[in-house]
């Protein structure tokens, strides 16, 4: 009983060390991050080894899979940009904590209904967590760790840098990733000459770009891009960009 005991112990310890460990690595991982862009994101790589297969997928690369991304800080880009983001996928994002409970009710009462789900259950701090710091695929363990990683991020980040991480590693169609790789794609200019339309239509492609084409947008994805300005309007246009950028 004794030798159990201290083999018990000692695996106790062993495990706190583990923990505590990981805690620190991972602290350490975000904090480096708020200053430094990733070099990469773990759905980059997989791109980089594998085209995408799904169903009405367009402009997917046999061959040549090298990866366009070209990370740009919120002053190097149009301030229509973060505002159609925003306008598109998260419009509480500068008065929420990193889940927005509403959205997430919302979602879940859809669901049960038999309904589609609906977009905004997940806020722009937790598809930050979910690109930059997770594995694809889907898990309980996953979400648990995408939450874990949305309150470090809410609470070592400021909004502005969420959302700067945010338009820059996001996927815009395959072995495209960020504002301005998608806007060198598909407009043929930076990032900084976006139009509220060519804005409102990139961040419209968002929840399935490998489906909904920004070069060539089919009545979807018009029909998404004028939703998505009616609500930049109604969020008060660049005004809610400078507050952004306080933040």
């Amino acid at each position: 009983m004794t030798d159990y005991r201290k083999t018990a112990r000692r695996a106790g310890r062993i495990a706190l060390q583990v923990v505590a460990a990981l805690f620190l690595t991972t602290i350490a991982w975000v904090l480096i991050y708020r200053w430094v862009s990733p070099p990469a994101t773990w759905l980059m790589l997989d791109r980089r080894a594998h085209a995408p297969v799904g169903m009405g997928y367009h402009g997917i690369r046999e061959q040549d899979r090298r990866i366009n991304y070209d990370f740009k800080t919120l002053d190097e880009v149009s301030p229509h940009l973060p505002l159609a983001l925003v306008a598109a996928e998260d419009q509480r994002f500068l008065i929420h904590h990193g889940f927005d409970g509403d959205a997430l009710l919302k979602a879940a009462k859809s669901n049960l209904s038999g309904g589609k789900q609906l977009r905004g259950g997940s806020t722009i701090s937790q598809q930050v967590a979910k690109n930059v710091f997770l594995w694809s695929g889907r898990s309980y363990v996953r979400k648990g760790a995408e939450a874990y990683f949305t309150l470090l991020i809410e609470l070592l980040w400021d909004k502005r840098r969420i959302m700067e991480m945010y338009m820059n590693v996001a996927e815009m169609g395959d072995c495209i990733f960020g504002a301005e790789a998608a806007s060198q794609q598909y407009f043929h200019k930076s990032a900084k000459k976006l139009t509220p339309a060519e804005a409102a239509l990139l961040a419209g492609v968002l929840p399935n770009p490998l489906r909904f084409r920004a070069g060539n947008p089919g009545p979807q994805a018009r029909a998404k891009q004028k939703r998505v300005m009616r609500n930049m309007r109604r969020l008060g246009g660049t005004a809610y960009v400078r507050e952004l950028m306080e933040k």
